[in-house]
Order: structure tokens, then C-alpha cells, then sequence
């Protein structure tokens, strides 16, 4: 395909080459004309002679020398515009390896505009690798924080409850570790050496502390010995309601009329006391 700078240069040319050739067509068909040794005479004045006008009328003209026509033909062929073989520029498309698919000449500026975006893409796709990971890192980092959070509302809703437990009922301290592991043993040891108060003591706050803490009943700090029994019988069985009213008698007996009960009673409390409210049901060994 031709530019329009080439067609123009082109159209110059041929015009010029017009010319010349018309020039020197012309100058050769003069030469061609002119006879070789010169012009013809005019005919001489005077009255008019037949045989002299025949004589004086030009004969057909003579052919120019040979070398004068080579030396034109020379010259027609040195000239430039009359060359058969010409250079012209013009642009075409290229052919890469055979393909016969063509292309257009690759500009610089589309070649660095290419390239910029391919890097682009390449940094893209490795940034987004790495945010990949990064996402990743943060789901975990979060789905651990929402579980720590989750394990620390729920041991708060535990904790309510466990601290809502009295410690104490009246006077008396009801906590586990207040208390010995075996309280019937401890009990009747107390009451076999005089200690009775003391003795019938351990064994009513230890039956406070085990329906508290080990049977779930729900007494609370300011509650009387005829609430502790009403709240003893609407969650226990038959066999430890009954105890606990029976120690219940036993300790108001001692603490309100001021009487020692009899001591088969008391140490009957301490042998079944273990077997009664322990961890264990009611009727297993202790």
C-alpha cells in the first residue's frame, strides 16, 4: 500500500518524463527535417524559367548521421526518468516464520504499551497469591477469636450459677473445702470425746453443704431450718428427706432447748450420714 507522499512523487515523475520525451521527440523530428548541409537556396529573380524552378525545388530531406542519432539515444537512455528500473518505498505487512497470517509492522510505542501490560497482569496474579494466604491467615486468626470469645460466654454463664451458691446458711459455713472428706467418721469421733456441740455441728452443716453442692437443692444463704426441710422434700427422695428431718430435730433439740440428745440417735446420724448424702445412691456403701 502507497502512501499518498510516493503517489504524488510518482505522478511528478511521470509528468517530467512526459515532457522530456515530448521535448525530445520534437527536436529529433526537426532534426530529421533539416537537411544535412544546410538550407536551400532561395530561387533566383527573374522571369520565370521552367527548368530552372524544377532544378531549384528541394529533393526529399536526408537522414541525420548515424553517430548524431546514437549520441540522442544515449542520451535518452542516461536520463534518470527514463531508467526502466526504479526504486519506490512502499509499506507492506510483514510475514512472521511462514505464517501466512499477516501482521502490521509492530509500532514502539504499542510494543512498550504491550509489554507494560503484561508485567501488570504477571504482578497481579503473584499479589494475588499472596492475598490468598493473607485472607486465609485472617480467617483462621478470626475463627480463633470467635471460639475464645464463645469459651469465655460460656464458662460466664456457668460461673453465675456456681457463684450464686451460698456459702454460708445463717452462720454456719457450708463450703466443700470447709469441711472433712469423711464428715460421718469426723462427727462421731467429736461426739464419742464430749465434743457433742461441736459434733452435731459438722453434721449439719455437712448436710447443708452436700444438698447444696452435691444434690442441687436450691437453698439459699437466709433460708430457715423449716425452708431448708421444705426444699429438702420437694427435691430429694424418701430415704435422705427423712434424714435430713431427722437431723434437723436432732440439732434444733441441742441448739434451741438447750438438750443433749441421746447418743444412739447422734451416732446413728454419723454412721449413715456418709451413706445417705454422700456421691453414692441411697442403700450403696459408702
Amino acid at each position: 500500500m502507497r502512501s499518498p507522499e510516493v503517489r504524488a512523487r510518482g505522478r511528478a515523475g511521470r509528468a517530467r518524463t512526459w515532457a522530456r520525451t515530448r521535448a525530445l521527440g520534437l527536436a529529433l523530428g526537426l532534426a530529421l527535417r533539416v537537411p544535412a548541409q544546410g538550407a536551400v537556396p532561395p530561387p533566383p529573380a527573374g522571369p520565370a524559367n521552367p527548368a530552372r524552378l524544377a532544378a531549384a525545388v528541394p529533393g526529399p530531406p536526408a537522414l541525420p548521421p548515424r553517430a548524431q542519432v546514437s549520441t540522442i539515444i544515449d542520451g535518452l537512455r542516461r536520463d534518470p526518468d527514463l531508467q526502466e528500473t526504479r526504486l519506490n518505498k512502499t509499506l507492506r505487512w510483514k510475514k512472521d516464520g511462514g505464517d501466512e497470517q499477516k501482521k502490521p509492522v509492530a509500532d514502539s510505542a504499542w510494543n512498550g504499551l504491550v509489554r507494560w501490560i503484561a508485567g501488570a497482569l504477571q504482578w497481579l496474579a503473584e499479589a494475588g497469591r499472596w492475598l490468598v494466604w493473607l485472607l486465609g491467615a485472617l480467617a483462621v486468626a478470626l475463627l480463633a477469636l470467635l471460639l475464645r470469645r464463645w469459651m469465655r460466654e460460656r464458662a460466664d454463664a456457668e460461673s453465675p450459677a456456681r457463684a450464686a451458691l451460698p456459702s454460708r446458711v445463717g452462720t454456719l459455713d457450708v463450703r466443700p473445702e470447709s469441711l472433712p472428706e469423711r464428715i460421718g467418721v469426723e462427727a462421731r469421733a467429736l461426739w464419742l470425746s464430749g465434743a457433742h456441740r461441736a459434733a452435731l455441728s459438722l453434721l449439719y452443716r455437712g448436710a447443708l453443704s452436700r444438698l447444696i453442692h452435691v444434690h442441687a437443692v436450691p437453698i439459699r444463704a437466709a433460708n430457715t431450718e423449716d425452708e431448708c426441710l421444705r426444699l429438702a422434700r420437694a427435691s430429694l427422695e424418701q430415704e435422705r428427706s427423712a434424714y435430713f428431718a431427722r437431723l434437723v430435730g436432732t440439732w434444733r433439740l441441742a441448739v434451741y432447748a438447750a438438750r443433749d440428745p441421746e447418743g444412739s440417735g447422734v451416732l446413728g446420724l454419723c454412721d449413715d450420714f456418709d451413706r445417705v448424702l454422700g456421691d453414692a445412691a441411697p442403700g450403696a456403701p459408702a
